[in-house]
């Protein structure tokens, strides 16, 4: 649930992945990135957890992925960015397929925090832990992610779900891994089909 540190980091993922794709070592980069501000943050501190939260999404990508990221286009640079969101964030992979596919392809078309304050009494019921976060750190959580949601161009300015247009080329990428991961995207299988 550390997640809290910011956005979608776009900008900021693709020259970090470009600067991993030229170094070839991720400790390279971070001593980089914190040595010459290359996140241009006001402290260290912000500096080296923003830097920090960037790696570990980037190290759930594949070499191949990685590279996609540098030359794919921006849509498909920023869905292959929340594909690392899920799989760095469980909790975010399970929302991102119990709430935000299941209520595309029942037909409901906007995506509400009521939705996500559901989904969250739902998991605390498993997960304990989940007991002990307080409301403005819950409310925290619920922002950032309704904020990646919003940069990935899954949902709109008013929270309406956007059907993911995954190109061919980043399909077959997907393929390439787990199958499943197709699941953290809102679209119907159908449309699947179209896309290959």
């Amino acid at each position: 649930m550390s997640f809290t540190t910011g956005s979608l980091f776009h900008r900021e993922s693709v020259e970090l992945v470009a600067l991993y794709l030229d170094l070839g070592d991720w400790n390279s980069v971070r001593d980089k990135v914190i040595a010459e501000n290359l996140l241009q943050t006001r402290t260290l501190n912000t500096r080296k957890r923003v830097c920090s939260e960037i790696i570990s999404r980037l190290r759930t990508l594949s070499p191949v992925e990685r590279e996609f990221l540098v030359a794919g286009s921006h849509q498909e640079q920023a869905y292959l960015l929340w594909l690392a969101v899920c799989r760095r964030y469980r909790f975010i992979a399970d929302f991102a397929v119990e709430v935000l596919r299941e209520r595309y392809i029942t037909l409901k078309c906007d995506l509400t925090h009521e939705d996500y304050d559901s989904f969250f009494n739902r998991k605390s019921e498993w997960h304990m832990e989940l007991d002990e976060i307080t409301p403005a750190t819950r409310g925290k959580l619920r922002q950032v992610l309704f904020k990646i949601l919003r940069e990935a161009d899954l949902i709109s300015a008013n929270n309406m779900i956007h059907a993911a247009m995954l190109s061919p080329r980043l399909l077959a990428l997907i393929h390439q891994g787990s199958r499943s991961d197709i699941l953290h995207f809102p679209v119907f299988e159908s449309e699947l089909k179209g896309m290959a």
